[in-house]
């Protein structure tokens, strides 16, 4: 039987589908990026549109399928089981089903750490975090070397932990969480209405706009917060940050930086490293690739 080195990894967003056709060894040979229109209910044919795009460079027994999409996938990893407030109707949606081949379906936070566990930026690590930070904040853990879960594959959703008691409940009914404090979605609360969306946000910083830096200073405190409080309870050796925040550069993490050092608590000279994930927006797609092949070799 003929060796399969390829593989199709397709991450939903909020706002972009993207999606990679990669080797075993996570190089990306071809790359698509197209609209999720979720507010028109067409994420499945955005997804579809981006599978066929890459599935002509192919032949069908040669690459396996992974999707990652945020919520909480079923047990046998076919379907996303559980996610509240968006993408409606993506709940039991049938993958496999509708494109016609086999697909993995994964946490969309797991699948960006599965690409830096594999090949990127977490290869040589036991143990470490990472934070997805884009339409929401998602989290993955990796502990003694293997992707943790836990139970009900809910492990790891770090935008849930709550940062502020007295906040207003999310999605999931935590309080002040860190997903409400520097998720893209929630940037027209947080600014009253005075940005959009984060990139512009940045735009307005880098003109000296005094209250953009304000609203974007506590967010980054927000974030530090939540960073220490898991170097605390994980003690992991490092924390890789993922997503579309990332792209802010040194705005995001000098300051972080300075957060962390007055925040996290130290035990001589031994600390957590901050490092941006290798893979930056590609992570969950090449993550879901990188799931697929794990999959069928344990299939």
């Amino acid at each position: 039987m003929k060796s399969v080195t390829k593989a199709i990894g397709i991450d939903l967003g909020g706002t972009r589908v993207k999606a990679v056709l990669v080797d075993e060894t996570g190089n990306t040979l071809h790359e698509v990026i197209v609209p999720t229109h979720d507010q028109h209910g067409q994420w499945k044919e955005s997804v579809k549109s981006a599978f066929n795009q890459l599935n002509q460079h192919v032949i069908e027994s040669e690459c396996y399928i992974g999707l990652s999409a945020p919520g909480i996938p079923d047990k046998n990893n076919r379907c996303i089981q559980y996610m509240p407030g968006r993408l409606h109707g993506i709940e039991g949606f049938n993958w496999s089903e509708f494109l016609g081949r086999e697909v993995f379906v994964i946490n969309d936070a797991v699948a960006a750490l599965s690409a830096e566990a594999h090949f990127g930026a977490a290869k040589n690590c036991n143990d470490a975090v990472i934070i997805t930070i884009g339409t929401g904040v998602g989290g993955a853990l990796l502990i003694n070397g293997k992707i943790y879960q836990g139970a009900f594959q809910k492990a790891g959703h770090i935008g849930h932990m709550s940062i502020n008691v007295d906040g207003e409940p999310d999605i999931c009914g935590m309080p002040g969480s860190l997903e409400e404090a520097i998720g893209n979605y929630s940037i027209q609360k947080r600014s009253d209405g005075k940005f959009s969306d984060t990139a512009e946000l940045i735009v307005a910083m880098n003109n000296d706009d005094a209250f953009a830096k304000s609203v974007w200073m506590k967010s980054i405190k927000s974030l530090a917060v939540a960073i220490a409080s898991l170097g605390n309870i994980l003690s992991p050796e490092k924390i890789i940050l993922a997503g579309g925040i990332t792209k802010a550069g040194s705005i995001l993490t000098n300051p972080l930086q300075k957060f962390i050092n007055e925040y996290d608590w130290r035990i001589g000279e031994n600390h957590m490293q901050l490092e941006i994930a290798h893979f930056g927006e590609q992570a969950g797609a090449i993550g879901a690739a990188a799931f697929s092949f794990l999959a069928h070799k344990n299939h």
